[in-house]
């Protein structure tokens, strides 16, 4: 895992090869999607839970603090952001997915529509 992104630094990640390792483990973790509802409905990643980043504080009681949270976006952007607000907000163990669905869809599944 990486500590920092290039112009967000402190804020941790996991490559998408690390996660898909961990769906291949069948890890406990929560998978998060902070897009918006139409790109959850053209292409998601398997057992991912949908709070677009604008809903995202109003919904904080839908996740767990103590869980491990891997958040996720179209490139790393938004959910770059949603894990500094995850962090503020006591939830320790949230990592941002580097280079979100589109990296996924590169080097993971190249069949995905993004």
């Amino acid at each position: 895992m990486a500590w920092s992104l290039p112009g967000n630094p402190f804020i941790p990640e996991v490559s998408v090869e690390e996660l898909n390792a961990k769906l291949d483990a069948r890890q406990t973790f929560t998978l998060l999607d902070v897009r918006e509802p139409c790109e959850h409905a053209r292409s998601s990643l398997p057992g991912s839970k949908l709070i677009p980043l604008a809903e995202l504080p109003g919904r904080f009681g839908e996740l767990r603090p103590l869980d491990e949270i891997v958040v996720f976006c179209r490139s790393g952007r938004r959910s770059a952001e949603a894990v500094k607000i995850l962090k503020g907000k006591g939830f320790a163990k949230s990592f941002n997915l580097a280079g979100g669905i589109l990296a996924w869809a590169q080097r993971i599944d190249p069949s995905m529509q993004v």
